[in-house]
Parts: C-alpha cells; sequence; structure tokens
C-alpha cells in the first residue's frame, strides 16, 4: 500500500490514520489548548458584537469536538462560520473571530493550533498597542498552559513557523507590525 501524500504538512501535525504521526490525545489538547487562547480574547469580540455567536460557538464547538461530542466535519462547519464573522468585522474583533476559527479548525487540521494563538496575540497588540507588556504576558501564558503531551511539539512547531508567524511567539525579537 503506498504511503498517503502529506504534502508540505507537518506529518507531527497529521494523525495517523492519515499517514501521520498524531494521535487523538494530543489532537484533542492541541485544540483545548487553541480553544483556551481564543477564549481568554473573546471578550474583546463579544463588546462590540454581542449578538453575533459564530466566534463564541467556535470555541465551544472546539472543546465539544475534543470530548468527542461532535464530529470532525460537524467541528469544520463552526469553524466557517467564524470566519465568515471576521469578514464582516474589522481589527481587534476580526483577530479574535479568526483565532475562535483557527481554534476549532484544528478538529479538522491539528496545525491550526498556532493561528488561534497568533490571532489572539494579534488581537492583544490591536487592543492595547502601547501596552506590549500585555501581548508579553499573553505570549507567556500561552506557553505555560501548555499541557505536557504537546508542549514540545507546540514550542518546536513556534520555531519552525516563526517567520510565517510575524515572530509573534519568540520572547527575543521585536513583533513585527501586519504587513
Amino acid at each position: 500500500m503506498a504511503k498517503p501524500y502529506l504534502g508540505n504538512r507537518d506529518p507531527r501535525f497529521v494523525r495517523i490514520g492519515r499517514g501521520g504521526l498524531l494521535e487523538d490525545g494530543p489532537h484533542q489538547s492541541l485544540a483545548l489548548w487553541a480553544a483556551s487562547c481564543a477564549e481568554r480574547v473573546l471578550p474583546l469580540f463579544q463588546e462590540s458584537y454581542p449578538s453575533v455567536l459564530g466566534p463564541s460557538q467556535a470555541v465551544d464547538a472546539t472543546r465539544i469536538w475534543a470530548k468527542g461530542g461532535m464530529t470532525m466535519m460537524e467541528a469544520r462547519s463552526f469553524a466557517y462560520a467564524a470566519h465568515a464573522a471576521a469578514r464582516k468585522v474589522e481589527g481587534v474583533a476580526r483577530e479574535v473571530a479568526r483565532a475562535c476559527g483557527h481554534a476549532v479548525a484544528t478538529a479538522h487540521m491539528a496545525d491550526h493550533e498556532l493561528g488561534a494563538a497568533f490571532y489572539a496575540l494579534r488581537a492583544i497588540q490591536l487592543a492595547f498597542p502601547d501596552q506590549p507588556e500585555k501581548v508579553a504576558a499573553e505570549r507567556a501564558w500561552q506557553k505555560e498552559a501548555l499541557t505536557e503531551d504537546i508542549r514540545e511539539l507546540v514550542l518546536d512547531d513556534m520555531k519552525q513557523r516563526a517567520s510565517k508567524f510575524q515572530h509573534i511567539f519568540d520572547d527575543s525579537l521585536p513583533m513585527q507590525e501586519e504587513s
């Protein structure tokens, strides 16, 4: 039997059943961590758009999926809703909605975990432009919140994809402005 094509995806983030190395437990942990990252900035969305439920429902769906309460395809539909909300808003709210969309998209493709963390940090960066210590504190929280089963994997992913994520996870480099 031929080995499945993984494209340029890191096989550590591809489920075993699809030819990668990722097992269910760490996949669920990645999603739960991503949901926590997004949830921490969700109030920044809700204060401006309290009746738009897509982002908050995406965070809830992430947790339900991780506990086996919905299929990946069901979870993925919540990612679409959060990203649709992101397209209708601007600034901080857009970054929050993107964080929520990436959190639940982690059910489909585990390497979306950094998208949730990245957009959460971007939301804080935009909400508090004169307070870089808030971004630094959130970045520190994100790293401390990693569970043992995913810590090494996520920290390595942060290094491997540093350029893609504008070095926002690197404590020693200044954050770059979004282009």
